[in-house]
């Protein structure tokens, strides 16, 4: 009965590892062939040759990419915009998700219900942009990242991860002396470095592949996120657009070739900073989700 019971459990296994690597496989597919397309040659590319190694390896399509500067530019903007994006996210969301996952705050239900309206409300997009228009904020980041300086939902993780503390660490630091603030900086905040992680991680991807709000409220072409500019090239490429007067340099470039180390070129910095909070992803998750 035991060896029955033992087959049984390794066939289990063995089915759920075989579809969870077709999934893998599945997934990682894509992004290879992106990869491979990017460094191979406009013959093997027009004639599909193509799979999932470079055939008739060359650099020139990164080299035209980076020549060109706009990619750069754009790529520079994205991080600034990135950077100071999430920065602004995390102070306030732990500003705002420590008050209230006090039961001692007064009014504490009505903010909650308040913040918790505008997670299932909104004005629309065009109060939205009539007010930061009357703000004088349009064509300047300002105008995309003070109306997403909280997100509700990860606001409500961080606050459920507080109230999963123990109060005794509070307790004994306010009777040794200690104010709110030397609290949250000195003592909540370095225990919450898991779910600090994992939001941290949220928000930098978010920013990271904002497009809709720079497109409506950014106009200056200097300006425009790495989303924005990748969509241009992808739509607008043309072999016309290619021709730079040179050749060789004509024969091994090809539209398809650009759009592929565009998407390359874009998602290769997130892809290096996920691994290092990969590991507090989880966690963090699910520290700040165990009390409602």
């Amino acid at each position: 009965m035991r060896t029955k019971g033992f087959s049984k459990t390794s066939l289990f296994y063995w089915l759920n590892n075989t579809v969870l690597a077709l999934f893998a496989a599945a997934t990682v597919f894509p992004f290879l062939n992106i990869i491979a397309t990017s460094f191979s040659g406009s013959r093997a590319i027009s004639a599909g040759e193509v799979f999932l190694w470079p055939v008739d390896f060359n650099t020139e399509t990164y080299r035209n990419l980076i020549d060109d500067g706009q990619l750069i530019v754009a790529m520079k903007n994205t991080v600034l915009i990135t950077i100071v994006g999430t920065l602004l996210n995390m102070v306030f969301t732990v500003l705002a998700a420590y008050p209230l996952s006090k039961p001692r705050l007064k009014g504490r239900s009505v903010l909650l219900q308040g913040v918790l309206f505008t997670m299932l409300f909104g004005g629309g997009m065009i109060p939205h942009f009539l007010l930061i228009n009357s703000l004088g904020l349009v064509n300047t980041y300002w105008a995309i990242w003070l109306p997403a300086l909280v997100s509700v939902y990860n606001m409500f993780v961080m606050k459920s991860f507080f109230e999963g503390l123990p109060a005794e660490v509070e307790e004994s630091a306010a009777m040794d002396g200690a104010n709110e603030w030397v609290v949250l900086f000195r003592i909540i905040l370095p225990l919450s470095m898991p779910v600090i992680a994992a939001l941290t991680l949220f928000y930098a991807v978010g920013w990271w592949n904002s497009y809709m709000n720079v497109l409506i409220y950014i106009r200056s072409t200097d300006k425009m996120s790495l989303m924005v500019k990748l969509y241009q090239m992808i739509d607008l490429v043309s072999p016309e657009m290619l021709r730079s007067g040179e050749g060789v340099t004509e024969r091994m470039i090809t539209p398809e070739g650009v759009r592929a180390a565009s998407i390359v070129f874009s998602i290769m910095p997130i892809l290096c900073v996920y691994p290092l909070l990969q590991k507090h992803f989880v966690k963090g998750v699910l520290l700040g989700s165990v009390k409602g």
